[in-house]
């Protein structure tokens, strides 16, 4: 497909999506969201793509927010909710994306920009990112899961400072607080991020997708029906012929060759 302002790329079984306006620091618009979902659906129904890797374009910003002027424009309860909803649905189909999602940080990543990050299964960012929901300062709050996302992943006590305050940190403040997995030098990044998703890409794919479903969904369910959910998951993967050659290849001490059934 042709975009505007992203760039769809796919190699080795990855696909990288590039929000490309670096010259406003990639900033949020709705038509930019409405293709990033039509990227993610591409990336979802080929079958050939097995890890999705997202950044920015530039060196300045992953995504700096929404764009503040569309913001403005669209000052109506009814037309902010709708697009909010448009935008919150996008965010929902990446974070249960059938196969790992990575954002590669480049740069700042505020509003909705580290909630795109959030939406991701994992987070690499470079030593010069920031992240932020400095939504407070506009006389709002995060409205595409930061609220929620955020919190779930870094506890609520830190959800809350950084949520109510607006302030900014920097990538090892991030990585501290458990909201990114792993900073590296700028220049390496997306070197990492690919070493990374071939790490993914190179797992059965099944059991990955298994794996991913069982944290996702299992989180908002009470621990029992989580339980039993993982219960069912395991018993499923146990029948299928990548666990028979996974056992095989463990025993034989040889590399496995995943089928994907």
């Amino acid at each position: 497909m042709d975009y505007r302002y992203i760039l769809y790329e796919k190699s080795e079984g990855l696909a990288t999506i590039t929000i490309n306006r670096p010259e406003v620091r990639n900033a949020l618009t709705q038509a930019l969201m409405e293709e990033l979902g039509q990227a993610i659906d591409q990336a979802e129904a080929d079958e050939e793509v097995r890890v999705l890797i997202l950044t920015g374009a530039g060196e300045r910003a992953f995504v700096a927010g929404a764009d503040i002027g569309e913001v403005g424009a669209r000052d109506t309860l009814t037309e902010l909710g709708a697009n909010s909803r448009v935008r919150r649905g996008v965010f929902s189909r990446l974070e249960h994306l059938s196969r790992p999602s990575i954002a590669a940080v480049n740069g700042y990543a505020l509003g909705g920009g580290c909630e795109l990050a959030l939406a991701c299964t994992l987070r690499i960012a470079a030593d010069t990112a920031r992240f932020g929901q400095p939504e407070i300062n506009l006389g709002i709050i995060p409205g595409l899961g930061g609220t929620q996302r955020l919190t779930r992943l870094v506890g609520k006590g830190r959800a809350m400072e950084l949520i109510l305050t607006g302030d900014l940190i920097d990538a090892q403040e991030a990585f501290r607080i458990g909201l990114v997995n792993k900073v590296v030098p700028a220049a390496q990044l997306m070197e990492e991020a690919r070493a990374l998703a071939k790490k993914l890409a190179a797992k059965p794919p099944l059991a990955l997708r298994a794996a991913k479903d069982a944290v996702d969904y299992g989180a908002d369910m009470s621990l029992a029906a989580a339980l039993e959910f993982e219960n069912r998951l395991f018993a499923i993967l146990s029948g299928t012929a990548d666990k028979a050659e996974g056992v095989a290849a463990f025993l034989e001490k040889r590399k496995p060759e995943w089928q994907g059934h």
